[in-house]
């Protein structure tokens, strides 16, 4: 499957390239980013062919790679899925509800198989822990804290304007929703109050009768970076682990069930665009909440 990358900044050099060109059957053969100089760059990195023009980028892959920020994301990606062209998109999908169901219109146009890189859901001890408690049933609670520190020195998201605009709600938020919503299900109601350290405090109703409660920031400091996912019910505590792999790894295994998506039409996916504008209506809604003071059905 031959692909062009949308995007040059970090993550879809060090994590999306870098998977891509490392992959037995991908190759990755076009970059377009917003400033040509750094597409350019790119291009003499990794042996490509930069485009100044998306069409034209399209014009001669299979599949695009998309690492830009998400309001970027959204029409790009919906434009690509028109023209017929897989889709590996990032998280979140959008910033508004509108987009996201622009892409999943698209993808159903053109049946172009589509996947989301909710990053640690591609690897495998996360995958087999989450889909273990989704069979063992009968929590009535969860949750999930992501205190990251991109203010840290040194860290590659420091200048990230759409993360310090957006905060991490928006950034680190899709990653809780991709595993709580496979074992607790859908989202009926959304709490949520901003704190400090621009932290988000949102409290999710869910169709099962659970409810569970995620603690976001993207500015912690860097001795309160933390993570941790937890599920209670009927048989206990249930811890399930971070990730055990890179993310250039998790990418390549994104990249395996993509493919064989690809060959398989009419397939869906636990990760794909449908599931990504779930979590876009999930982060809106507390959006809603922390602006009115009120809590938010779906």
């Amino acid at each position: 499957m031959r692909f062009g990358l949308l995007g040059t900044g970090y993550w879809a050099t060090e994590t999306q390239a870098t998977a891509l060109a490392a992959h037995p059957r991908a190759e990755l053969v076009a970059v377009w980013g917003r400033d040509p100089a750094k597409a350019g760059a790119v291009a003499d990195r990794f042996g490509l062919q930069a485009y100044e023009q998306i069409d034209d980028l399209l014009a001669h892959v299979d599949a695009v790679a998309v690492a830009l920020p998400p309001h970027v994301q959204a029409p790009l990606a919906a434009r690509a899925a028109r023209a017929g062209k897989h889709l590996m998109l990032d998280k979140p999908l959008a910033l508004d509800i509108e987009d996201a169901e622009d892409v999943v219109a698209a993808t159903r146009e053109t049946g172009v198989a589509n996947l989301v890189f909710f990053t640690n859901r591609y690897d495998p001890v996360v995958a087999e822990a989450l889909a273990d408690a989704e069979q063992t049933g009968g929590w009535f609670a969860g949750r999930v804290t992501l205190f990251g520190a991109i203010d840290t020195p040194g860290s590659p998201y420091a200048q990230s304007q759409w993360r310090h605009e957006h905060g991490g709600l928006w950034d680190v938020g899709p990653h809780a929703l991709a595993r709580l919503l496979p074992v607790l299900g859908p989202v009926r109601q959304v709490t949520a109050v901003a704190g400090a350290r621009l932290t988000g405090h949102v409290l999710l109703r869910h169709e099962s009768g659970a409810v569970s409660e995620m603690g976001l920031t993207v500015h912690a400091p860097p001795a309160a970076g933390h993570f941790s996912n937890v599920f209670y019910g009927e048989s206990g505590v249930r811890e399930v682990p971070g990730g055990s792999i890179s993310a250039v790894e998790a990418f390549g295994n994104a990249v395996d069930e993509l493919l064989v998506l690809a060959q398989t039409p009419g397939a869906g996916h636990p990760c794909d665009v449908v599931f990504a504008a779930q979590v876009v209506r999930v982060l809106f809604a507390a959006l809603e909440s922390v602006e009115t003071g009120r809590a938010i059905s779906l």
